[in-house]
């Protein structure tokens, strides 16, 4: 039984915070959205409202940053680099400011439609010099990313699980490290944020038939730690990717630079969103409708081993999250 963790952002950032005084809470009009309204009520010191301005609050955080404070910048991902693309250039990237961007609700994890939907986001980080570019994927990595988004020098930019999160790891959030999820002689898989979850449900109809998976979770997209991905790919029969995001510039893109850039020739498959955006329902709908959930994973395995597996939908159910974020935010926005 996977444990369910209730607002662990909230709960991470009371704990850090406090003490330490040059750390600061912004706010662009989505607190409890982004669970640090009980921060704001008991800290109210260390806490920001912006308003509904993103453009101001990225010159506002790196001025802040300038006069040596750590500006925590809180709202929805797609609302840190579209709105404001050109504030985040040239008052923090730019000037290589220490200024951490809490993107709430990445991907399809929010019915929010294109316009809550930050599907493209990791590619457009990614371009951009100086950023570096974190995403959780459990409760656990909710809980211990804030002390290692803290420690860089430079940028932040983190894709953040809010509401109810299933824990799937015991040992805390490493930056530059790619965890070592399964260990197998077949296929290596490539996962971040929530697919990961999906393809540990995969993981044991594939072994029952004889399917070595060596499953890897990315949770720093930028850098990446090439040398775990390089040793994994060696002897394999293929890669899978899979992301809550774009297939174009993320995860996918990513594996095949480094495959491609090592000289090693295996098949690849990406899954994600190929080309298109994504209309507003629950997160389980949009997945299994987009291609990013377990039965997806094992189509393209076994595209990838040309034979048919037959595993039915009833071997990959587990515990699914609930199809709204969390009963504090029942509109899941």
């Amino acid at each position: 039984m996977v444990e369910i963790v209730n607002r662990p952002y909230g709960k991470a950032f009371e704990a850090f915070a406090p003490s330490r005084p040059d750390v600061l809470c912004l706010s662009a009009d989505l607190t409890s959205s982004c669970e640090v309204d009980g921060f704001r009520d008991r800290y109210p010191d260390q806490f920001l409202s912006l308003g509904m301005a993103e453009q101001n609050m990225m010159s506002f955080a790196g001025g802040l940053a300038m006069q040596g404070f750590r500006p925590f910048l809180h709202t929805f991902a797609v609302f840190l680099y579209r709105r404001p693309y050109d504030q985040l250039i040239n008052s923090i990237a730019y000037p290589n400011r220490k200024v951490r961007l809490m993107g709430f609700l990445p991907g399809i994890t929010t019915p929010g439609g294109i316009t809550h939907q930050a599907i493209e986001d990791i590619a457009v980080m990614r371009a951009i010099p100086n950023m570096t570019i974190l995403e959780t994927g459990d409760a656990t990595e909710v809980e211990t990313v804030l002390e290692v988004a803290d420690e860089i020098d430079g940028p932040v930019y983190v894709r953040v699980l809010r509401g109810e999160v299933p824990r799937l790891f015991a040992t805390p959030f490493a930056f530059n490290k790619v965890r070592t999820v399964s260990e197998g002689d077949d296929v290596l898989v490539v996962t971040s944020g929530v697919c990961t979850e999906e393809a540990m449900r995969a993981a044991k109809p594939l072994q029952d038939r004889g399917v070595g998976i060596h499953h890897l979770h990315a949770s720093t997209l930028k850098p990446f730690d090439r040398d775990t991905l390089i040793a994994a790919a060696r002897g394999k029969k293929g890669v899978v990717t899979l992301e809550n995001h774009t297939i174009n510039g993320g995860l996918g893109s990513l594996v095949a630079e480094i495959l491609a850039e090592e000289g090693i020739g295996l098949k690849l498959r990406r899954l994600g969103l190929d080309d298109t955006f994504a209309h507003g329902a629950s997160k389980p709908y949009l997945m299994k409708k987009y291609g990013l959930d377990a039965s997806a994973l094992v189509t393209a395995i076994e595209g990838l081993l040309g034979r048919q597996l037959d595993v039915a939908e009833t071997e990959l159910a587990g515990v699914r999250l609930d199809t709204v974020h969390s009963a504090q935010k029942a509109e899941a926005l």
